[in-house]
């Protein structure tokens, strides 16, 4: 016989994390065989004498006695309506979705207030997905706001954009052109995680659009940096991919005046491609240099 080795269950839960299951949705295990067999019961109506096939002998109804097992039978049950699995707010459709993101993100005066409307918006299916709204970050007064894509699950358990490796790797960024938390603000396109750090669709992205657009427009930043090329193609309306985006000083209208804007690589893309840091640096010393009011243009 063949010895095996001992089973090592760090190898299955790193298999279980890469595949987007990092979140126990309950204490106990639930059977949903069971679930499904006992719906399905529940559901099918008892056969009695009255519907026998023709050419099949009925049974003889009981007849009335003392005991109480040969009362009439009782009137048929009716189906019992199955275990409630739907989520209680219904989906809307996409484009009604959009709409009314559009109609609830004009609503908000104040960032609070746009928070506050994010948290009641019930029309991205991410929300029931998701731990926790992940709105923003840093200094709402920053003379530059950072954009990223979505939230990650660092991101998603503490209610903060940037928190995980590539967040770390932003700080370092950040630092190396003298910028700290402090100093800028923080957010993403999509401010609910998608299920295993999925990217967004189109329908979800169409839907968030309108909060991000407002809170630009609410921070007022004079410099706007997209981060990944998910960001620059929402937020510059392009179908260029972020190799060619990256490093360009474009205009941005915030609803209210026109600011420069670029893109730059998102810092989850460094970790897996370093040597694209080479050409983040660059971008990076054209945002000091647009930040300390020099004219730049591509690198």
């Amino acid at each position: 016989m063949t010895d095996h080795p001992p089973l090592d269950w760090s190898d299955l839960v790193t298999f279980h994390l890469e595949a987007g299951v990092d979140v126990a949705l309950g204490d106990e295990p639930v059977d949903r065989f069971a679930e499904s067999a006992a719906e399905l019961k529940a559901r099918a109506p008892r056969r009695d004498a009255a519907d026998a096939p023709p050419g099949l002998p009925r049974e003889e109804a009981p007849q009335a006695t003392g005991d109480p097992r040969g009362a009439a039978p009782a009137a048929r049950r009716a189906p019992q309506p199955p275990p409630p699995h739907a989520p209680a707010i219904a989906p809307h459709a996409p484009d009604a979705a959009a709409m009314a993101a559009r109609e609830a993100a004009r609503g908000a005066s104040s960032l609070e207030e746009l928070r506050a409307l994010l948290d009641a918006f019930d029309g991205c299916a991410l929300k029931r997905t998701a731990s926790r709204l992940v709105f923003a970050d840093g200094n709402p007064r920053a003379r530059v706001m950072f954009v990223g894509e979505a939230p990650g699950r660092d991101e998603d358990q503490q209610g903060l954009p940037f928190v995980g490796r590539a967040g770390r790797l932003l700080d370092l960024m950040l630092g190396a052109i003298g910028l700290d938390r402090s100093s800028v603000y923080i957010a993403n396109i999509i401010p609910w995680r998608p299920p295993g750090n999925r990217t967004p669709t189109p329908q979800e992205t169409a839907i968030c659009l309108p909060f991000i657009t407002r809170q630009i427009e609410l921070a007022d930043p004079d410099l706007l940096v997209c981060l990944g090329g998910q960001s620059a193609q929402a937020l510059l309306a392009s179908t260029e991919g972020i190799t060619k985006l990256r490093g360009r000083v474009l205009d941005y209208d915030t609803g209210t005046r026109r600011i420069r804007a670029m893109a730059t690589f998102h810092p989850a893309y460094l970790l897996r491609t370093p040597i694209g840091k080479r050409l983040a640096w660059r971008d990076l010393l054209a945002i000091e240099a647009m930040l300390a009011g020099t004219p730049t243009g591509r690198s």
